[in-house]
């Protein structure tokens, strides 16, 4: 069972990815405050829904898995935390671009923010495979993935129309860090290596 303070790094976490695309989206649209929160609310939606999907997936294998559940979960947590690690070290030449159009939406902004929503919640569903094997309560984690989501979301559309997009990227820095530290905890409570330490 996962206590309060790791569902907290755990949502903080997976919502990295929604703030720094966030971030980016607020610079290049420019979004009203009610825009931003409908926006928002899209991502956390979307957030919340992957990590369901991907404990619905993990159940069905997690029989298969006990043994070794514990190096599972790390080596998910591991290996999203690590991409958001890179994404967030190595800058992908955008920034100066997204930030320079900076207008409006379109016809296809919906299309648009969906297909962002979903591509930063994929890292979402795979952690969920990794609660599975677990036993963690996925509805609390999975609620408060969403609610954390939609919160970073709307403000880092709101950051982004002012600052733009160099606070996504450290966002994403300590999110990765937060995520490896995590499964590196739960693989060595398994091992015994270290007890429960409230986290």
């Amino acid at each position: 069972m996962m206590s309060p303070v790791a569902i907290a790094v755990l949502s903080l976490s997976m919502s990295a990815d929604a703030f720094a695309a966030a971030i980016s989206r607020g610079a290049k649209h420019r979004p009203e405050p009610r825009q931003a929160v409908r926006q928002g609310l899209v991502f956390g939606v979307i957030e919340a829904i992957t990590p369901l999907v991907g404990f619905g997936v993990g159940l069905l294998f997690a029989g298969l898995v006990e043994a070794v559940d514990h190096w599972i979960a790390f080596g998910l947590l591991g290996i999203v935390g690590g991409k958001m690690l890179y994404e967030g070290l190595i800058p992908d030449g955008d920034d100066e671009d997204d930030a320079a159009e900076a207008k409006p939406a379109g016809k296809r902004g919906l299309f648009t923010l969906i297909a962002t929503a979903i591509g930063t919640s994929i890292d979402a569903g795979a952690v969920g495979v990794g609660l599975a094997f677990l036993s963690a309560n996925i509805w609390i984690i999975a609620a408060a993935i969403g609610f954390t989501t939609f919160t970073l979301a709307t403000l880092g559309m709101l950051i982004g129309k002012m600052v733009g997009t160099k606070l996504g990227r450290a966002a994403e820095i300590v999110g990765g860090i937060a995520l490896i530290l995590l499964g590196i905890k739960i693989l060595l409570e398994h091992l015994g290596i270290i007890g429960s330490i409230g986290i």
